[in-house]
């Protein structure tokens, strides 16, 4: 999801100035701010480990999974109950959150960059990537459950 926010937003003031190619500001933009210039695989990078944060921040509540885990009798071990469990978790992601958008930059970024080395166009991107190896991590866990349960023998046995 962050890799598909900042390429929205990266491309849009391009793609809007590709509509008036008679201009000579709308030219001047789409040479310099185009998709693959360095200043654009910046703000790329950048809108991308932004995205990144603010996705976790949404899907992901350090105080309910502390809360979870005190009502369930589980603990981190070596750190209290309660507050510390969610300041110690909230640290953790914070470190995780960071390496994970790190990651999905390079990740998205490695295909621009050896685009513009090898000065070849390539018809794939790192998001391209994602989704396809996104996409085969979730039928092989179907294909493992569907296989756990036909397998299951059942409390009635």
């Amino acid at each position: 999801i962050p890799v598909i926010f900042a390429t929205s937003i990266t491309m849009f003031p391009a793609t809007l100035a590709n509509f008036f190619p008679s201009s000579s500001i709308a030219n001047w933009f789409v040479r310099y701010f185009g998709w693959g210039t360095t200043i654009t695989t910046i703000i790329y990078i950048a809108l991308i480990i932004a995205f990144t944060f603010f996705y976790t921040a949404i899907t992901f509540n350090p105080m309910e999974v502390s809360e979870n885990l005190k009502k369930n009798g589980g603990f981190v071990p070596g750190i209290r109950p309660g507050k510390p469990t969610t300041d110690y978790i909230n640290k953790s992601v914070t470190k995780l959150t960071l390496f994970g958008g790190v990651f999905l930059a390079a990740v998205a970024v490695i295909p621009i960059i050896l685009g513009n080395v090898m000065n070849i166009n390539l018809q794939f991107g790192g998001t391209s990537l994602l989704i396809v190896v996104g996409v085969a991590i979730e039928t092989v866990k179907q294909l493992e459950s569907q296989m756990m349960m036909r397998h299951y023998n059942g409390f009635l046995k």
